[in-house]
């Protein structure tokens, strides 16, 4: 039998997707990426906004006609959005088989088996706790990982469900991350990315507390490793000693991912978010004095209720101020569990879409001017395959995660190379290989 996934959300998710792959191929199945020829479709949803969730939704639909066409085939439905709606999924499409949580992926094999015996719909939605087999992945690229460090959330930002959907936050043991990633290095990963809804708040609960930076100092001294990275970091836990240890580090990369959310002292403290905009200028202002080619990106909400005027002139002040290398902005999105969801909002949905066309122009024209500092330098590259912008070019990232398109190759993928700069956009780069 073959199976099908289609991922959406986070790379929380396409992790949990590559733990999907290594637990069905195991048990027997092989994955297609022609969904004609799939026996088992599996949709790896997410919730984080509305607009994903409607998305997702009219794929789920979408999926009714190939029903319709291969009575056999076995729909699955799994990841936050299941985690979220539970058998409501089943209720709104009767024809999906299974419905599992993201504490249950470990199951899936039993649940199809299951379904294929019985005939009826499964949905399996429980907190059963710590997965031990949390590193048992089928990589997409051997040539960088997925590695996860905490699972879940105790933040509780009144906007985000993640925390419901992903449960408490636990953290791995170090030494099972460092044999994972010692492992995944002998296997030919030169790269690292370290997950968590947030990575420095590792080690709070466990047994023998632990600070992420000293786990990430215990990763640094891994033989072969080229490059960490870390996703995603909450202002509220990045510590002094963090920044020094990116700092001394040559493998880790001068990229830290720093989601602000909002310029405004109010919305902050509305958000939960537990600092203020003199505390993330701090850490900015310590960042950019000890590590002055250190990339920062950012997350930032336009529209949270109760904002106005004066407060999203603060987040452009910000924006402005910091000069972001890059952002990813939103709209606010509702989500039904949240506290944020029962707020009052006066502010209507056309002053928010004009904030966010403000925001996005100021962000994007930064962006440039920051891409074009890159012209007529030299930047170590790794490597991942064809542009999506040009299947005739090479795709690679840069140390502080900027995206870099070149003629080369097929063969040097995977592989570091140095490449001079010599054009900009506004979300990528182009540039030559370099000799020598």
């Amino acid at each position: 039998m073959k199976f099908f996934i289609e991922t959406f959300g986070c790379q929380m998710n396409e992790n949990d997707t590559e733990r999907i792959q290594f637990l069905l191929e195991n048990a027997g199945y092989d994955r297609t990426k022609d969904i004609s020829e799939s026996d088992i479709i599996i949709l790896n949803t997410c919730t984080v906004r509305e607009s994903a969730k409607n998305r997702q939704y009219g794929h789920i639909g979408n999926l009714k006609k190939i029903k319709n066409l291969k009575k056999d085939i076995l729909i699955c439905i799994g990841g936050c959005a299941a985690q979220d709606i539970k058998e409501n999924i089943i209720k709104d499409f009767p024809y999906i088989d299974i419905v599992f949580g993201t504490q249950n992926i470990a199951y899936l094999p039993d649940l199809i088996k299951k379904r294929i015996s019985t005939g009826r719909s499964i949905c399996c939605i429980e907190d059963s706790g710590f997965d031990p087999e949390l590193f048992k992945v089928r990589r997409k690229h051997s040539f960088r990982a997925l590695v996860p460090i905490t699972i879940g959330c105790d933040n509780y930002c009144s906007y985000c469900i993640v925390p419901m959907v992903r449960g408490k936050e636990r953290s791995i043991e170090a030494e099972k991350i460092l044999k994972n990633i010692e492992e995944l290095v002998s296997d030919g990963a030169v790269e690292v990315t370290l997950l968590g809804q947030n990575v420095n708040s590792y080690g709070k609960n466990l047994r023998q507390p632990y600070t992420f930076s000293a786990l990430l100092e215990k990763i640094s001294d891994i033989k072969g490793l080229k490059r960490i990275r870390f996703m995603t970091s909450h202002p509220k836990d990045f510590s002094g000693d963090l920044i020094d240890v990116i700092k001394n580090r040559d493998n880790i990369a001068k990229h830290v991912h720093l989601p602000l959310q909002a310029g405004s002292d109010k919305i902050l403290k509305e958000m939960n978010r537990n600092y203020t905009r003199k505390d993330y200028f701090g850490i900015i202002e310590n960042i950019k004095n000890k590590i002055p080619d250190c990339a920062i990106t950012t997350d930032i909400i336009v529209g949270f209720p109760g904002e106005e005027k004066e407060d999203f002139l603060e987040t452009m002040g910000m924006i402005k101020k910091i000069r972001f290398n890059r952002a990813f902005t939103f709209i606010y999105s509702p989500r039904a569990g949240t506290r944020a969801a029962g707020m009052d909002d006066r502010i209507t949905i056309d002053e928010k879409k004009q904030w966010f066309r403000q925001l996005l122009e100021i962000q994007n024209t930064i962006s440039f001017e920051e891409n074009n500092k890159l012209i007529g330098r030299r930047f170590e590259v790794l490597v991942e395959g064809n542009s999506s912008k040009n299947s005739a070019l090479l795709e690679g990232r840069m140390e502080n995660n900027t995206i870099v398109n070149f003629e080369g190759k097929s063969n040097l993928t995977g592989k570091i190379v140095p490449v001079i700069i010599d054009s900009a956009r506004t979300f990528y780069v182009k540039g030559k290989l370099a000799r020598g």
